[in-house]
């Protein structure tokens, strides 16, 4: 799947792609036709980096509401041919999403459009979970037969039935099914639900990796062979090193971290920095400058899980270098280090921003370690992360930043904040945004009143509420 294509921040597109509180604030003072097809382009093309981890559909489905959008071009996109050619979830997921809020805001089409892609899509899977949250009983019966009419009567068709009930996401569906009284349906679903509680018995009584008993050099071997069949065990590896090796094993890892196999080495290594071995650091160094890209990786994660005042020392004098060992380094003074690491946390922030971007993955702790160390000479370089980032989430985290280092926060991007996709940044503005300002008002008492939004947004709206505008909750 290739990256979206992210437009300009200043338009209006790139502002809804970004999930941004002015996507929305814009999109509503903009020509209906224009941001309809702005939204749209949004919702059909889903413009998340990782669409695990950032939300956009109850910031989409709102703005289908206020805008008073058809789901012609929704119901184009979900039963077009592309449909039976593309079968990746995350083609259709974003569309669904959105159409689980809007019925459950009550819009009758959104919820007649997920029975249909439920019964005939090919993510029927997610539309199926969309629809328990939502729909009702006599609904979710009529969707029995033309599901299991995806599973022939084979051994293989009730095997992949079986499958798909034990990993339902959510299991209304298949126990309101399980309870029907024809043997097509009922006596089906029951005996694939039987099936699939017998495989995870099976897998149970089946366990893999080391057992009881095992040597230093099995766990070491255990690594590697992991290693050679793609499998990389360094964790749970050296997990089991806490378990098993004594101090008589000590010379047996250093010697496998300073030059073993690449999965054996990787586990000694990640076992030396667990357990903060003085010799840890040297070996780290060692094999982030000369080892395999494997152990190099293996090396700088197993630093970044260090936690003493060694680790942070040999950081300051890390910091600089050019490679995935600085930037680890730079990231480690910026969760651990204290005010004097302010100067290198604020120069690294500032190189990531120049060298890599707004979106580098290199911010996430730098932008985190701008607020907790309150370095308010980085709010310009925060303020420009917060517009230009098309991540939703490295947004909010900034926003939080910008709460603890911007004096201008409270009354500007705060107030935008109200409206973000993501509900965590929506909560940080609830808890800041300047009540002075008239939209800050009507937006508190709207998402109090919302019965989608998240408990946590609405408990510091509430608190705002009382005290600051004066209104009965």
């Amino acid at each position: 799947m290739f990256d979206p294509v992210i437009a300009p921040s200043g338009t209006l597109l790139g502002l809804l792609q970004r999930g941004r509180g002015d996507g929305t604030l814009h999109a509503l003072a903009a020509p209906r036709a224009e941001a309809l097809a702005a939204l749209n382009h949004c919702v059909l093309d889903d413009p998340r980096h990782d669409w695990q981890v950032e939300n956009r559909s109850l910031y989409y489905a709102r703005l289908y509401l206020d805008l008073h959008g058809g789901l012609q071009e929704i119901e184009a996109h979900l039963f077009g041919a592309e449909d039976h050619l593309d079968t990746e979830e995350g083609r259709t997921g974003l569309a669904l999403a959105v159409l689980g809020h809007l019925a459950s805001y009550g819009r009758h089409d959104a919820l007649l459009l997920l029975r249909r892609y439920a019964a005939g899509g090919a993510n029927w899977a997610w539309a199926l979970d969309e629809l328990a949250l939502r729909d009702d009983d006599a609904g979710l019966r009529t969707l029995a037969l033309p599901v299991l009419a995806r599973f022939p009567a084979t051994a293989e068709g009730e095997a992949e039935l079986a499958a798909a009930v034990r990993d339902a996401f959510e299991p209304r569906p298949w126990r309101l099914w399980a309870e029907d009284p024809r043997p097509a349906v009922g006596a089906r679903i029951t005996a694939a639900r039987e099936q699939g509680s017998f495989d995870r018995w099976q897998r149970q009584l089946r366990p893999t990796g080391p057992r009881p008993g095992w040597s230093v050099q099995a766990v070491l071997d255990w690594a590697q062979e992991g290693l050679e069949r793609g499998t990389e065990l360094h964790l749970p590896a050296a997990r089991c090193l806490v378990a098993v090796a004594g101090p008589e094993d000590r010379d047996l890892i250093l010697a496998t971290a300073a030059g073993g196999p690449d999965g054996a080495r990787c586990a000694a290594l990640h076992y030396l920095a667990e357990s903060q071995d003085p010799a840890a650091l040297d070996l780290v160094e060692r094999a982030a400058g000369e080892g395999s890209r494997t152990v190099a990786e293996a090396a700088v994660a197993a630093f970044e899980r260090m936690c003493g005042e060694a680790a942070v020392d040999r950081a300051r004098g890390w910091i600089h270098r050019p490679d995935a060992l600085g930037a680890a380094s730079a990231g480690m003074l910026a969760f651990r280090g204290g005010p004097q690491d302010s100067p290198l946390v604020l120069g690294a922030l500032r190189e990531s921003v120049r060298a890599q971007g707004p979106d580098a993955a290199a911010l996430y702790p730098l932008v985190d370690g701008a607020g907790r160390l309150g370095i308010a000479c980085a709010a310009p370089v925060l303020r420009h992360v917060y517009r230009e980032t098309a991540s939703s989430q490295l947004r909010g985290r900034t926003a939080r930043a910008l709460a603890a280092t911007d004096a201008g926060f409270a009354s500007g991007f705060a107030v935008e904040c109200l409206w973000d996709c993501e509900e965590t940044t929506r909560e940080l503005a609830a808890l800041h945004a300047e009540t002075g300002d008239v939209r800050v008002a009507e937006r508190l008492r709207r998402l109090a009143a919302d019965p989608a939004e998240e408990a946590e947004v609405q408990t510091a709206v509430r608190n705002r509420i009382g005290p600051d505008l004066d209104l009965p909750v």
